[in-house]
């Protein structure tokens, strides 16, 4: 699967409900804040892809010890600022974000 399937799976069913969208998944965050969604892409189609849970949690664990231990907003004790104000994308839609990547595996998975 090449990450730009995953990214129209992502601005489709996340960018368009964005609090920072135009309505048509247009982004129109603050030009000095970055969305974490496409810097990011690739660890977080890895995170979510190594998952299998009926549990957002298992998800939630996997994606902060890949993406957010990453993320130049995250400290070195796990605190992030931008979680703590609601400003970060990923954290804030990431439900949807695993259904987007879900629904585009489960599109593609070729039939057995």
């Amino acid at each position: 699967m090449e990450l730009q399937e995953y990214w129209e799976a992502i601005r489709t069913k996340v960018c368009s409900n964005c609090i920072n969208s135009d309505g048509y998944a247009n982004c129109r965050l603050d030009p000095t804040m970055q969305c974490a969604l496409q810097p990011y892409l690739a660890l977080i189609v890895k995170a979510v892809n190594r998952v299998r849970s009926d549990r957002l949690d298992d998800y939630v664990s996997e994606v902060r010890a890949i993406v957010c231990a990453q993320c130049k907003y995250q400290s070195l004790t796990g605190k992030c600022l931008l979680r703590t104000e609601l400003d970060c994308a990923l954290d804030r839609y990431f439900p949807l974000v695993v259904e987007a990547i879900e629904e585009l595996n489960t599109q593609t998975k070729p039939a057995a």
